[in-house]
């Protein structure tokens, strides 16, 4: 949902938004977060990596520049170092989108190719209502048939258990 007039990115940046908006040309995208279940999810996936992954930093909404005029929040970004600037502006090493009942599939498919555009070489999606994940690759969302979803070198791994745990 668009909330408002068109602003610069200098204006969006320099704002504090509650919750958080991204910015897609210049309109403010309002997100569907903040239930029980998506916020579990997400907890559930920065402690497993943090735990299992302690040299990566896997953090909640950090705003990534996808295009000159956008910036998204993924649910996770994991990086192998820390950013050199406030706002991610250079790809992740793996971006996590976790659905919410509410989510378009048209709108996540394209957050999904401004990641791969940008060079995020890992994108998981995570279903937490039909307790499905996903990867996307190649303009493709194939379902992750097996226990354990994990990235290409270096590889990070998790199980659905650790996803899911207490859903």
């Amino acid at each position: 949902m668009a909330a408002g007039t068109l602003i610069s990115v200098e204006e969006y940046l320099k704002t504090s938004y509650d919750p958080d908006v991204e910015y897609v040309d210049g309109v403010l995208l309002e997100r569907n977060v903040g239930d029980w279940l998506h916020c579990l999810i997400q907890r559930n996936i920065i402690l497993a990596l943090s735990r299992r992954y302690p040299d990566i930093f896997a953090v909640p909404e950090l705003r990534s520049q996808t295009r000159t005029t956008r910036y998204r929040l993924p649910d996770v970004s994991v990086l192998l170092a820390a950013p050199q600037t406030k706002y991610l502006l250079e790809a992740a090493f793996l971006a996590i989108e976790i659905l919410s009942e509410d989510d378009s599939m048209s709108r996540m498919i394209e957050k999904l190719k401004e990641y791969a555009a940008t060079g995020v070489p890992n994108i998981w999606v995570i279903d937490p209502r039909l307790r499905q994940v996903f990867t996307f690759q190649g303009n493709t969302l194939q379902e992750v048939p097996g226990d354990v979803i994990a990235t290409g070198d270096p590889r990070l791994e998790l199980t659905r258990e650790e996803v899911f745990q207490h859903c």
